[in-house]
């Protein structure tokens, strides 16, 4: 009777620690699929400003259109916003990290977030503060 009280706890830690670790490593990948995001957006800076020597910034349309077609492309969703200044990007990935063990209690999939922001800095000095 000892045996059976101690091995179910045992199994359902188990299976949360399962199921939790495999959470951990989406979150990673949804992180690392934000920031390919940003910087394929980062890439798409305002080409009559940047040639004529007046500031890089972002061309807004184009960098947005960039992120998402990442996005599309690694079969994630999310948002993608230039920030005011035009020299932020911000990219925010949802993704659903299906369950294994946790589906017997009825939670099939667990949500994962990830965040990432590409910032265009310009010259051969330090970052502006």
């Amino acid at each position: 009777m000892w045996w059976l009280l101690m091995v179910i706890p045992m199994f359902v830690m188990l299976g949360l620690c399962f199921d939790l670790g495999g959470k951990l490593r989406d979150v990673e990948r949804a992180d690392a699929i934000a920031a390919e995001a940003a910087r394929a957006g980062g890439q798409a800076i305002d080409p009559a400003k940047a040639i004529a020597g007046k500031a890089v910034v972002l061309d807004p349309g184009p960098a947005q259109q960039a992120a998402y077609r990442y996005l599309n492309s690694a079969g994630v969703r999310g948002t993608v916003t230039v920030s005011g200044d035009r020299k932020t990007i911000n990219v925010h990935v949802t993704i659903q990290h299906k369950t294994i063990f946790l589906q017997v209690i009825g939670q099939s999939s667990l949500p994962v977030e990830g965040h990432a922001s590409a910032e265009l800095l310009h010259g051969i000095g330090a970052p502006e503060g």
